[in-house]
């Protein structure tokens, strides 16, 4: 059955022309959003975007991989942009288990078959976007390779307070209080909570000024905070992934010179064992290497590409 349309906000997206954006069914009945841009003929690239993140963020960085011959597809996880909201306060970043964004990945993946969406298939998976990816690898995602971007395979604090922050957020889920804000974060989104002088997103004005310009004019699409049930299960999820042997697939992984948002060493510990993947280190660059000037974008994407060329055997 051919997947009804779902909004797109064009006005804000700055992405290529050809949208198709739809809705789809999780298994477990929970409406998301999607979308595809076509590209070249070199396959299609599936991005899997971080906490808080929603479709027209990403539609520079299709333009960025039709450039260079690719299709795209992305998606609203549950619990933010437009895809259904699991708590009644809309502003709160929730999910009930991190094991149900794998339903999300499947129906996007199960989408693209649908649409038969070139082949062969990669990932770029950013932040939260690269936990979801890295077990979705485990599990057998049907993809040539993968290019990570900043992936949160753990969460920057201070060592003393990370068996606090277990203990807190697992009390929360047994006293009724799972649905709270981590203390110290806000229900306001952080792009229009923070100034640009201050941001650990991006040292690029231009790019800074479009996401606030997006969530500005948008705010349906935006996230504050997220909930301590979502801490609880990011801190589980991430020390379980850690505990396994690196998924035998190609991979390369971006990390910002001055990356201030996820946990530097846990990227450093798996990458040393993982044999079919390289880790670059981009100078200049925070959080969001796609988010940045057009010079750390194009390094992006270039050695992206570069590596998904290098695997499906053809000369960059």
């Amino acid at each position: 059955m051919t997947p009804p349309p779902a909004p797109f906000f064009d006005d804000i997206a700055e992405a290529p022309e050809g949208t198709r954006c739809v809705w789809l069914n999780t298994r477990d009945g929970i409406r998301i959003r999607a979308a595809h841009w076509p590209g070249g003929a070199r396959g299609t690239v599936l991005i899997f975007p971080g906490r808080s993140e929603y479709i027209e963020k990403y539609g520079p960085a299709a333009g960025d991989l039709a450039a260079r011959g690719y299709a795209t597809a992305t998606v609203d996880w549950r619990g933010q942009g437009l895809a259904d909201r699991l708590l009644a306060d809309r502003a709160l970043g929730h999910v009930g288990a991190f094991c149900d964004y794998q339903k999300d990945v499947a129906a996007l993946f199960d989408f693209a078959g649908a649409e038969n969406l070139p082949r062969p298939w990669y990932v770029i998976a950013h932040s939260m976007g690269g936990c979801i990816a890295l077990r979705a690898l485990h599990d057998g995602l049907p993809v040539r390779a993968v290019a990570f971007s900043a992936p949160m395979w753990g969460i920057r604090m201070m060592p003393v307070l990370r068996p606090v922050a277990r203990a807190v957020s697992t009390l929360a889920a047994c006293i009724g209080m799972a649905d709270r804000l981590v203390p110290g974060t806000s229900a306001q989104t952080y792009v229009l909570e923070t100034p640009f002088e201050e941001n650990v997103l991006t040292r690029d004005a231009d790019m800074y000024a479009f996401m606030r310009r997006q969530q500005g004019e948008h705010p349906e699409l935006a996230i504050g905070g997220p909930t301590l049930r979502w801490l609880h299960e990011a801190l589980g999820e991430t020390r379980a992934l850690m505990r396994m042997p690196a998924p035998r697939i190609a991979a390369i992984t971006f990390l910002g010179r001055h990356e201030r948002v996820i946990d530097v060493a846990a990227i450093h510990r798996l990458m040393a064992r993982w044999h079919k993947a390289r880790l670059e280190v981009i100078e200049g660059a925070e959080h969001e290497p796609m988010m940045d000037s057009p010079a750390i974008r194009a390094q992006f994407f270039d050695r992206a590409t570069a590596c998904f060329q290098k695997a499906h055997g053809v000369s960059p």
